[in-house]
């Protein structure tokens, strides 16, 4: 498809998602938001596609938030069916069946901010901002940021963030484990593509599972979490890309993936 609001590329098993207004710093309207829906079900039916990235277009932004004129036009009903229509496009990214790993190239604010926590591994540059401004707006995060944030950092670390609407630098994000790793300018795309290179030359089965045990476990008591674990473990060795990959450690040598 071609977009307006966003560039979808793929390469070597390797999807990159970059947004893209950068005129209004990659702001989430109505319209990118659906393209972004558009390419994330595209991704998902796309076996070739073993990681994808999500970054922004230039170096002043990831995405900074929502789109304030449209907000300031929403009714309580209108902002509800926003909010809700956001979680789940956002929340896509979270059930996509393939790592998602969001570079983070500037500000990523309220909408932005609440994207990358949807995203399995989260990078930043050095020059990185970010935060859940809302509250300055009359508003809270509507798109999954005062659930995911806290279940990331704490309840603390996110409550501070959430009610001061504080913007937090790229090391302070780092410390506080909002972010897994800061880096120059120049070296976040390399790295990111670096990331997902490595993750899509692993056994696409496994990933799937790894990433289904940990959203699915993540709030399950122990023992249940535990069982759903083994379960998944069970279902990872009747797969062939299972004996592939023993048998090519065994030979020392490569494994070829069939996803099988």
């Amino acid at each position: 498809m071609n977009y307006e609001h966003i560039l979808l590329g793929v390469s070597d098993g390797v999807a990159v998602i970059t947004l893209n207004r950068p005129k209004v710093l990659n702001a989430l309207n109505a319209a990118l938001l659906g393209e972004l829906d558009s390419a994330l079900n595209t991704l998902a039916a796309d076996d070739a596609v073993r990681a994808v990235i999500v970054t922004g277009a230039g170096e002043k932004a990831f995405a900074a938030g929502a789109d304030i004129q449209e907000l300031a036009e929403l009714s309580g009903v209108e902002g509800q069916a926003l909010a809700l229509r956001g979680q789940k496009i956002i929340g896509k990214l979270e059930t996509l069946g393939k790592p998602v790993i969001a570079a983070i190239n500037g500000f990523a604010l309220g909408g932005g901010c609440e994207l990358a926590l949807a995203a399995s591994i989260r990078i930043a540059s050095e020059t990185a901002k970010l935060g859940q401004p809302e509250v300055k707006l009359g508003l809270i995060p509507g798109y999954g940021g005062s659930q995911r944030l806290p279940r990331l950092v704490g309840k603390g670390a996110a409550l501070k963030l959430l009610l001061t609407g504080e913007m937090i630098s790229a090391a302070e994000a780092l410390r506080i484990g909002l972010v897994n790793e800061v880096l120059p300018v120049a070296e976040l795309t390399v790295r990111a593509r670096e990331l997902a290179s490595t993750i899509a030359s692993m056994a696409p089965i496994a990933v799937r599972h790894c990433l289904a045990a940990v959203r699915e476990g993540y709030d399950l008591p122990l023992n249940e979490a535990l069982a759903h674990e083994a379960a998944l473990f069970g279902i990872c060795c009747g797969t062939a890309d299972k004996a592939e990959g023993t048998r090519a450690f065994l030979e020392k040598r490569k494994p070829v993936w069939r996803n099988e």
